[in-house]
Parts: structure tokens; C-alpha cells; sequence
């Protein structure tokens, strides 16, 4: 007996040509291809727009006090020198000024997403009476110049006794990124579906458990990206701590403070020195970033 056996050739995928298609076709492809160009040559501008000044900065930043001050300024840090970083990093008073930022950026953090987190939550789930008011009242706080409350609250902090204190910038820096910060983490919240909630009340958990086990790590994205913006923010801020500091001043202010008496290489390692804790912190929260809109959304 003899057994015989078939085989089926694999179907030929022929390639069809753009100038083969209908026209219609042909304009649909090319309209979507001239949309995908333009939509890269934006964000090839918009990332040299925004790096090209700090490859500046960090070029005159590692270059020697001489091509700093030489012009026309050169492109790359050749020859390479940390003259101009150390020159900036001895001078009087800028490591104890880093380190009261970095301590008064941590406080701004903790304190705003500690607030901000049951404020949104509350903001997005529960509706009550003056509900909207309440959101624009929130909003309403950032209307206020510090200009303008510059003056009072120098006053009530000498008559506290906490003027010139660190904590006391960190507590003026959290009222002014708690009201963004419960902005972002509550529409943050409100895109997490409440049907996860309820499924998990359904299996035993209470309402701070179904929070603390469901909704928290959902919202962890939206919370890191409004934690960045607060620390940037905090980190970034130099008015309040001008007037509310006198000998612990934070970077910015001691910055702002030598500015008009110091020379080019103290402006752009300063400039520089500056940059680098805000870029390690987005490093590092950059995964929460990454999956911010992907894992909420599902």
C-alpha cells in the first residue's frame, strides 16, 4: 500500500505599488505619510528647541574660565576642564545653598502629594454641594501674585518665629503647588474606573483598602508626573525664598543674590549645577511617565 503525499505551495504575497492603487488611494497614502513627516520634523524642532540650550550651558559649564569668556563661544567643551564647576562649587555659601534646596524640594513634595492625594481623590469621586466652587476656588489661589502676599507673610513668619527657616520655605512652596498638584492627581483619579472599586468591595476589601489596593497603584503615573512638577517647581522657586530667607537661603535665591557680582563662569555653572537634580529626578521617575495615560486607561 502506498501512501502519497500532497503539498500545497505557499500563497505568493505580490507587493502592490502606490502607482498601482486607485488614486483616491494613492492621495489618502500620501496625505498620511506628509502627516507623519510634519509630526517628526515637530518634535525634532521642539527637542532641539528645548536641548539646545542646555548643551550650551553645559559646554561653557565644563569649559575653562578663558573660552567662557571668549567670543564668539564655542559649540563643545574642547578642550574639556572642571575649572569653571569647581570655581562655582567653592564659592561661598553654594553647598549649604544646594542642600537647603534639596531639603526644601523633598518637604514641598511630601507635603503636597500627602495633601493632594485624599483632596483629589475626594474632588474626583464624592459630588457635594459647592463641588465646582470649591475646584475653582482651588484654582483661584494661583491668581494671587506672591508679590503681592510678599510682604505679609514676611511679617507673620518674624512673628512666628520662623522666618529664615527652611521648613518655612517648604511650607510656602507647598501652598503654591498644592493647588495645581490636587488639580492633576484629581483628573488622574477621575479616569480610573469606579467599577474597579466596586469589584473589589465585592471581594471583602473596605473603601480605604479598595483606595489603598486598587486605586492607588492605578494613579501611581498621574501622581509622579504631578510629583515632578512639584519638585521642579519647588526646586525652581526663588522669590518666596528671597524674601523669606536672610542666611539659609536655597540655591536660586544665593544665585539671584551674586548674580549682579559675579562674572560669566559663576553664571553658567551655576546655570548648569542648576539643571542636574531636576534631570536625575525625571530619570528616575521617567517609568511612572512612560505608563501614565496606558495603564490608567485600561
Amino acid at each position: 500500500m502506498s501512501s502519497t503525499t500532497t503539498t500545497q505551495a505557499a500563497p505568493v504575497v505580490r507587493r502592490v505599488r502606490v502607482r498601482d492603487l486607485p488614486v483616491e488611494q494613492q492621495r489618502a497614502i500620501r496625505a498620511r505619510q506628509l502627516r507623519r513627516a510634519g509630526t517628526y520634523v515637530l518634535a525634532i524642532t521642539i527637542a532641539v528647541w528645548i536641548m539646545l540650550p542646555i548643551w550650551l550651558v553645559g559646554t561653557l559649564a565644563f569649559s575653562t574660565p578663558a573660552d567662557v569668556r571668549a567670543y564668539p563661544k564655542q559649540a563643545a567643551p574642547i578642550p574639556f576642564s572642571t575649572d569653571t564647576m569647581e570655581f562655582f562649587l567653592n564659592a561661598r555659601g553654594v553647598l549649604p545653598a544646594t542642600r537647603n534646596s534639596i531639603v526644601v524640594a523633598l518637604l514641598t513634595l511630601t507635603l503636597s502629594t500627602a495633601i493632594a492625594a485624599p483632596a483629589g481623590y475626594a474632588v474626583a469621586r464624592y459630588f457635594f454641594r459647592g463641588r465646582d466652587a470649591y475646584r475653582l476656588g482651588i484654582l483661584a489661589v494661583r491668581a494671587f501674585p506672591i508679590v503681592i502676599l510678599a510682604v505679609p507673610l514676611a511679617v507673620t513668619f518674624r512673628n512666628w518665629g520662623i522666618f529664615d527657616r527652611v521648613y518655612s520655605v517648604a511650607l510656602m512652596h507647598t501652598a503654591l503647588t498644592l493647588p495645581t498638584t490636587i488639580l492633576v492627581v484629581s483628573s488622574v483619579f477621575a479616569s480610573v474606573p469606579r467599577e474597579l472599586e466596586e469589584a473589589a468591595k465585592v471581594f471583602g476589601c473596605n473603601a480605604f483598602e479598595a483606595f489603598l489596593r486598587v486605586v492607588m497603584p492605578l494613579a501611581l503615573p498621574g501622581i509622579a508626573a504631578s510629583a515632578i512638577f512639584t519638585f521642579v517647581m519647588s526646586w525652581n522657586e526663588v522669590f518666596a525664598a528671597v524674601v523669606l530667607t536672610l542666611e539659609n537661603r536655597t540655591l536660586p535665591a544665593l544665585i539671584l543674590y551674586n548674580l549682579d557680582k559675579s562674572g560669566d563662569p559663576f553664571k553658567f555653572a551655576g546655570g548648569f549645577f542648576m539643571l542636574v537634580p531636576s534631570l536625575i529626578f525625571i530619570f528616575f521617575m521617567r517609568r511612572y511617565l512612560f505608563n501614565m495615560w496606558g495603564q490608567i486607561t485600561k
